[in-house]
């Protein structure tokens, strides 16, 4: 039965059965009122009453809209079934029903039934129904776990009771499902579900109800245990030993806040919503009573969140895997192999042999060891993960503490399978923070935008995940450079430990590389490694993000940036490791924003700095020589091409050396060829096909105008292209020379030809015009706007005297580059070169420019051009 007490009586006196009519819009305005009543109970009530409430509500008012069309009248009964079946429904959720019915319904009941359901839009009731007699609810059912679900929570609110009570019985026979089938079925169902999420549950704007460790993992547990026990509730399940007390409540803890925020997520949303999106979160927050001042509320709530949703999920594995072993396998079914005198192999599950064998933290770090020593072992057994978790909350200090588990941490890190299986055990269950008490300061930690897609503990699991799949052969062919250095490095456990203490130091306040390299260097001295393999990792771990930096928003053809960049690697190993850990870091903080472009980039920064540590990187670079080699490979390729030595010298007449700098041979002989042949009233577009490093290369030569960069990438902007790269050059004979390095919305290259030839014939179209100084802006998108990103301007120390390097931060939004060049346009300043560079929600753009006169800005002139971008763009 549904408990409706605490609701105030008001809201039940009118829906009464009585001779009284309500039309919709008094059913609607009533209905109203008591959402406003729901809403201001949340803050004092208990959240299963105010889900009852909810309930008893839309019981109240469909029983009377049941009896206003008269169906009381017929052989027809009205059941409530899934979340409404079971009492538990939020503001916004689905009211599910069932119409069960005789064999067959007249035309008379059918037009009546009609009207009912009609009604019940009308009076904006999201209602999902179905109308099926007893035999095709069976049908159904049997064919579909999800039909035969919602049935076993079937609760009949009017109508023909009868029906219902021929249907009862009939669901709890085996030829319904039994209950090993029922278990096999809803396992399955949960493990596709998960795969949509990849696995993780920490993702930051997490779906409550289907997330790894949400609602729907709690209903599982529920699901298979009561097919079993025909239990009508989670506290029915202690009295069948299914659970244990402690369990029961962790479990009720856990629902009561995924309720609350799911909840209070209806009301923010205003429908019904499970996606816990950035938009929602602060309002959510406030609701659920965390505050609203700035970031912290969100914080904390998201750092229960995620605690709660870990509990869930592995109270979720121990329960299914214990129901699975005791009561649907059978004991002649089961293999035991000893290990040693502590712990047993059941199948392949590692099992303890003494229930007090955690007494003795150190034997949890060795049950991690053996399941790396042991490739048979393929999970803990749920005795086992009972025990492991009881012993984990009794722990007075971190294990680290104990000498003999700095021993055995240090063995399973250096095993070459430890950080596989064992590791990814030890993160899942709480293991990692109950060693390394700075790990549980970033379990379920936020990361404030649309960059990162994990918190931070899931973020750093992941790094240490990709790390160890370099180590593995059957992984080469997805990085081939990384698998190459990490299987041949002596001591891989140095990037591992890099990975675990990167971003340890976030959410601490101050520079987390700094920290985090202090965090680290200790770690390695308490656990005995020498003083060259300490330094390494918190050398590692402070310039964790130098190699992304440089090679994202510095110009890595130009041997200044490659000098510099070797200066602080030092040697070829430094630069080993550091391509590594920098590759293992950027696919893990967002899969979906890793690209070929970056790839490549990461790639060749990294060629580059060997190569010049290998020609000795003291040695001063000689451009001039640079220059004369790309023009020597450029020209024999052009003459090969059929283009005389004259028609060739007089074109290089009009480039400055800058050109065949900062261009390779083959990119100088293309350009050239199709600029001796094109007429030069009209612009010149070439998008190549084949892909530049990892990107997509858009070339143009055009008479030089007033905006033409500006104007560029507002067009490239319109066709939902992204810039990574640009290259600007003007010619002696006033032409411009502009390459752009592009992707698709989905951060791939261009391959159909029709979409290279629009594009092409749109930026020919737009250069083309007289004036082009008209750019469209477009709004933020409502996901942007939720983020603050303070405008910034910094200059940047640069060795080339006739150049100025700054770089702007800003929120990113369309048209952001498009502005940017116009303001550069206006303030009269020439730009050479740009990295474009997106962090979520984030632009941090880095562009070389000069003056008219190509010279460097004086302190005046970027004092001015600064506070022009500042007022334009912020």
């Amino acid at each position: 039965m549904i408990d409706n007490t605490i609701v105030p009586e008001q809201y039940f006196t009118q829906l009464a059965i009585t001779a009284d009519f309500l039309t919709s819009n008094e059913i609607c305005q009533l209905t109203q009122e008591f959402n406003e009543w729901l809403k201001e109970a949340f803050a004092d009530s208990d959240i299963s009453d105010l889900l009852s409430a909810r309930a008893a509500f839309v019981d109240a008012t469909l029983k009377k809209l049941w009896c206003q069309h008269h169906l009381d009248e017929y052989q027809i009964s009205l059941v409530a079934v899934g979340g409404y079946g079971r009492g538990e429904l939020h503001p916004k959720s689905d009211v599910d029903i069932l119409l069960l019915t005789q064999e067959s319904i007249d035309t008379d009941l059918e037009a009546k039934i009609s009207s009912f359901i009609t009604q019940l839009w009308d009076i904006k009731l999201d209602i999902g129904h179905s109308v099926r007699s007893i035999k095709e609810c069976l049908k159904q059912a049997v064919n579909d776990v999800t039909v035969a679900t919602n049935l076993m929570e079937m609760r009949q609110i009017a109508g023909n009771e009868g029906l219902t009570q021929q249907l009862l019985p009939l669901l709890h026979e085996d030829v319904f499902w039994t209950s090993e089938k029922f278990f096999i079925a809803k396992c399955k169902e949960q493990e596709q579900r998960h795969q949509q999420y990849h696995g993780a549950a920490y993702t930051l704007e997490p779906n409550l109800k289907a997330n790894p460790g949400g609602l729907r993992d709690i209903q599982t547990i529920v699901w298979v245990a009561k097919r079993h026990f025909l239990a009508d509730s989670l506290e029915e399940l202690v009295q069948h030993n299914y659970l244990y007390p402690n369990e029961f409540f962790e479990l009720l803890e856990a629902q009561d806040y995924l309720w609350r925020m799911r909840f209070a997520l209806h009301f923010v949303a205003g429908r019904s919503e499970n996606r816990l999106l950035f938009d929602y979160q602060t309002d959510v927050a406030k609701m659920m009573g965390f505050g609203d001042e700035g970031k912290a509320p969100v914080e904390r709530m998201m750092k229960r969140f995620f605690r709660i949703i870990a509990r869930v999920a592995e109270l979720n594995t121990m329960l299914l895997q214990h129901f699975e072993q005791a009561i649907i396998k059978k004991p002649e079914e089961t293999t035991i192999t000893e290990i040693n005198q502590d712990f047993e192999l059941v199948d392949t599950l590692i099992n303890t042999r003494n229930d007090r064998i955690f007494m003795r933290p150190v034997k949890m770090i060795e049950m991690f060891l053996i399941i790396a020593q042991e490739p048979n072992i393929k999970g803990i057994h749920s005795h086992t993960l009972r025990l492991m978790r009881n012993a984990r909350r009794r722990l007075i200090s971190g294990l680290i503490d104990y000498a003999e588990c700095r021993r055995m941490f240090m063995a399973i890190i250096r095993h070459p399978r430890g950080l596989g299986l064992a590791f990814n055990l030890m993160h899942r269950h709480g293991i990692i923070s109950s060693y390394l008490p700075l790990w549980r300061s970033i379990v379920g930690q936020m990361q404030f935008d649309l960059f990162h897609a994990y918190s931070v503990d899931e973020h750093s699991y992941r790094v240490i995940k990709n790390l160890y799949q370099f180590s593995l052969k059957e992984h080469n062919h997805k990085f081939p450079l990384c698998s190459k250095i990490v299987q041949k490095i002596r001591k891989p456990e140095v990037l591992y430990l890099a990975g675990i203490f990167h971003d340890i130091a976030k959410g601490r306040g101050g520079d987390h590389s700094e920290l985090g390299a202090i965090d680290a260097l200790e770690f390695c001295q308490s656990h005995q490694m020498n003083k060259h393999d300490a330094n390494m990792v918190a050398w590692l771990v402070d310039n964790h993000l130098l190699m992304s930096i440089t090679a994202q928003r510095r110009d890595i053809s130009d041997e200044n940036v490659i000098r510099t960049f070797g200066e602080i690697v030092r040697d070829e190993a430094h630069l080993n490791y550091l391509y590594c850990l920098t590759v293992a870091d950027m696919r893990a903080t967002n899969e979906s924003l890793w690209n070929g472009w970056k790839a490549n980039l990461l790639e060749d920064l990294y060629f580059n700095t060997l190569r010049a540590f290998r020609h000795g990187l003291e040695k001063p670079v000689e451009i001039r020589s640079k220059i004369r080699e790309n023009q020597q490979q450029a020209f024999e390729l052009l003459t090969q091409a059929g283009i005389e030595e004259q028609v060739i010298k007089s074109l290089w007449a009009e480039f400055k050396v800058d050109y065949f700098l900062r261009y390779s041979p083959e990119q100088i002989a293309r350009h050239n060829q199709h600029i001796i042949n094109h007429n030069r009233e009209k612009p010149l577009v070439l998008i190549s096909p084949e892909p530049y490093r990892g990107g997509t290369e858009v070339f143009i030569f055009t008479k030089e105008k007033v905006n033409t960069f500006a104007s560029t990438v507002s067009l490239l902007g319109t066709k939902k292209l992204s810039i990574h790269d640009a290259k600007i050059i003007t010619t002696k004979t006033g032409y411009t020379v502009n390459t752009f390095i592009v992707l698709d919305s989905r951060g791939k290259t261009l391959k159909e030809s029709y979409r290279i030839d629009e594009i092409c014939q749109a930026l020919t179209q737009r250069l083309s015009q007289d004036n082009v100084c008209d750019i469209p802006l477009r709004v933020p998108t409502k996901h942007i706007k939720e983020f603050k990103v303070p405008m910034q301007v910094n200059f940047i120390k640069l060795h080339a005297k006739n150049r100025t390097m700054i770089e702007i931060i800003a929120l990113d939004r369309p048209g952001l580059l498009a502005s940017i060049g116009q303001v550069f346009q206006q303030e009269k300043v020439n730009i050479h070169s740009a990295k474009i560079t997106t962090f979520g929600e984030k632009a941090d753009d880095v562009f070389t420019i000069s003056t008219l006169e190509n010279k460097a800005l004086n302190e005046q002139e970027k004092q001015a051009l600064a506070t022009r971008l500042t007022q334009e763009i912020d």
